[in-house]
Formats: structure tokens, C-alpha cells, sequence
């Protein structure tokens, strides 16, 4: 196994051909470091962005990326999000994420995910505590017990083994929280009861955020690039209504929008046709570039800050950390304050005439300043 703890000796292509500074594209962050076993078939990139408030938690991408380019642009900024979404959280966490290249689709029907994880897990045991790993886009709680053989810093293992189990039930509630919180903010009743809400990405968290939604007495309209995700919530939920595709979603008579697939979901022209008054999913990263947020400010259209509301399963797996072992009626109880953070956010935001992203960062950022800098003090 080779493990390298700087930027690898040939600098990332995109594949438009130009190379990846990575060294100024991770100015922000602590550390960024690769990993590669060809004996397993490993490529990897962790991405430390801060341990101002303690140790960095974020979970691992497993995904085909089309570049290493591509790959080091989405684990850097992913491990940024989880700085401000644990500061926003209150966790004395930090925040890191890390990326696997590869299909794991491929990797399981070949049998070799096992070996894979568990080359993995002894590169972050290499870290020393730095970076705690968790679940996340193509991976799942059995993985993390396998990188747990080998590493000491994993969460969201399964329950058989003292862990947290599947963290997109929170995640998912949390979305809801702060869904309800924008929806008091925008109509004046913490409900969803009576209003459309259209879901894009039925997987891991938006099925789960179905169900939540519907409870409320909701109307749903979903739709997920995977036929098998969209007969799964059919199956659950017969009235449940589809759409082919997001741009049919966006364009359809909306009240909320909630983008639970992956990132970038938020584009100048899909704000310039969306019909629905709040945006609030679970995708991280929605925004697809700066400037996007004065947008929907422009337009009137609240936006529940990404990383504010889907803080629901960073909550969960870091309460795995607690010496009395995890208890999900805390985790729970905690992800329930994502109602009153999102309308903090929210409140700022319209006092101070800015968009919520920018006040829900600087909320952030005051935390990771003033609490971080008592770590400086001395203890003796």
C-alpha cells in the first residue's frame, strides 16, 4: 500500500485537459492527502478543511468520478461544508470528507470491497485521529465495520456493532426540521400540511423525507434518475405523484423544492424557472457557484442553507462519540434544533438584508473563530 501525505507527484487532469493546482485550489485547508493500493484497486483523497473545533468528521464518497480532477474539486469542497456545518451544528467537531474513485457497484460484484475498505481504513488510521470517516454517497453502514477492522476512527457502523446504523433516517429528519421552520418563515405555520413539495433523489434520504413529508399531509411529486428508487417510494407510497426528470420537476407548480440527490443542483437558469417559494433538501453543495444565493433573493425565493438543514446525520454518527456510547433519543433530540438554527438563520438574514447563506456563514464562521481560539489557551 502506498500512502501519500502530500499532493500526488503529477498534478490532476480535468478532462478538458487542464491541470489542478491543488496546493491553491486547497488554500483554505489543513491538509489533503492520497492514497493508492493497486493491489485492491484504492484511490483516494481526504481532504482536512479545519480542526479548529476538533477532530474532522465527514464521510466517505465512494463514486466513478471522471477525473482525479473532478474528484479532489468535490472532496474539497465537501469537507468545507462539513466545517461549517458541524460549527453550525455546535459540535466541537471539524470538518473533512474523503472521496473513493471507483464504481462501487463494480467493486462489490467483484468481491473485492472488503480488501478496499479495509486498505482504506489503515490510510485513515495513518491520520491519527485527524479525520473520523463515516458514511456517504455509495457507502453504507457493513462498510464502515469493515474499515473499522483496521481503523479506530470510524463512525455509522451498524447497530450489531455499536453503532449509529443508517444516518439518513436524521439526516432526513432534519431536512424537515428546517423545511417546517422555513415554511413558518415564509407562510407563518411550521407545516407542510396542504403544500406541494417536490423531491428530487428518492435514495438514501429523500425516500425517508417522503415519508416525513406525507405525515404532514403534504403533496409529494418526485423523481430520481433511478427507476428501482422511484418504485421503491411507489411501492411505500402509492400517492405519491412522478416526473421524469428534474427539469420537469422545477418547471412544475411548486410550493417547496427539496434537491436530495447530489450537488450543484442550483444553477442561475433552474432559479430562473423555479416556481416554488422555499428551497430545502438534503443535497450538499447546492448551489452550483457564487452569486447563485443573490438570485434567489432577488426572485423571493427562501433558501434553507444546505448544510444547516441536512446537519441531521452529522449529528447522529457524532454522538457515537460520546463515552456513553451512542443513544439515538439524544442524537434525535439535538437534530430536533435544527428547526430553531434554520430560523436563526433565517431571522438573521432578513434583519440584516442578506441572503441566508451568507448569514447562516458568517453564523458559522463566528463560532469557528471565537470558540476555536480558546484551544490557543493554555490548560498547563
Amino acid at each position: 500500500m502506498t500512502l501519500q501525505h502530500s499532493p500526488a507527484p503529477a498534478a490532476p487532469v480535468s478532462p478538458a485537459g487542464e491541470a489542478l493546482d491543488v496546493f491553491e485550489a486547497a488554500h483554505e485547508h489543513e491538509q489533503v492527502v492520497f492514497a493508492n493500493d493497486p493491489a485492491t484497486g484504492l484511490r483516494a483523497v481526504v481532504a482536512v478543511h479545519s480542526t479548529a473545533l476538533g477532530p474532522a468528521l465527514g464521510g466517505t464518497r465512494f463514486y466513478p468520478y471522471a477525473s482525479t480532477a473532478a474528484a479532489v474539486r468535490d472532496v474539497l469542497d465537501l469537507s468545507r461544508g462539513m466545517s461549517y456545518k458541524a460549527a453550525l451544528a455546535g459540535l466541537d467537531l471539524g470538518g473533512g470528507k474523503a472521496v473513493i474513485i471507483g464504481d462501487p457497484a463494480q467493486v462489490r460484484a467483484s468481491g473485492g470491497a472488503e480488501a478496499l475498505f479495509r486498505a482504506y481504513g489503515r490510510f485513515v488510521q495513518s491520520l491519527g485521529g485527524r479525520y473520523y470517516t463515516a458514511c456517504d454517497v455509495g457507502t453504507f453502514s457493513p462498510d464502515m465495520d469493515d474499515i473499522a477492522r483496521e481503523c479506530d476512527y470510524v463512525t455509522g457502523r451498524t447497530v450489531a456493532h455499536g453503532g449509529a446504523g443508517d444516518s439518513s433516517v436524521l439526516t432526513a429528519f432534519g431536512v424537515f426540521q428546517g423545511m417546517r421552520a422555513a415554511a413558518r418563515h415564509v407562510w407563518g405555520e411550521p407545516t407542510l400540511g396542504g403544500r406541494t413539495v417536490g423531491v428530487a433523489g428518492v435514495g438514501k434520504v429523500g425516500h425517508h423525507l417522503v415519508r416525513l413529508l406525507l405525515e404532514d399531509d403534504a403533496r409529494v411529486v418526485v423523481t430520481d434518475v433511478s427507476p428501482t428508487a422511484v418504485a421503491r417510494v411507489r411501492e411505500e407510497h402509492p400517492q405519491v405523484s412522478v416526473v421524469d426528470s428534474t427539469a420537469a420537476l422545477v418547471a412544475g407548480d411548486l410550493d417547496v423544492y427539496a434537491p436530495c440527490a447530489l450537488g450543484g443542483a442550483l444553477t442561475e437558469e433552474v432559479v430562473a424557472g423555479l416556481r416554488a417559494r422555499i428551497v430545502c433538501g438534503a443535497a450538499n453543495n447546492q448551489l452550483a457557484h457564487p452569486g447563485v444565493e443573490k438570485v434567489l433573493l432577488e426572485r423571493g425565493i427562501t433558501y434553507a442553507p444546505d448544510y444547516c438543514v441536512n446537519s441531521g446525520g452529522l449529528i447522529q454518527v457524532a454522538d457515537e462519540l460520546d463515552p456513553a456510547g451512542f443513544r439515538f433519543e439524544r442524537a434525535e433530540q439535538r437534530a430536533r434544533g435544527i428547526f430553531d438554527t434554520t430560523a436563526a438563520v433565517l431571522e438573521s438574514a432578513a434583519a440584516d438584508g442578506l441572503s441566508p447563506a451568507l448569514a447562516a456563514d458568517r453564523l458559522a464562521e463566528r463560532r469557528m473563530r471565537d470558540v476555536g481560539r480558546l484551544r490557543g489557551i493554555w490548560l498547563g
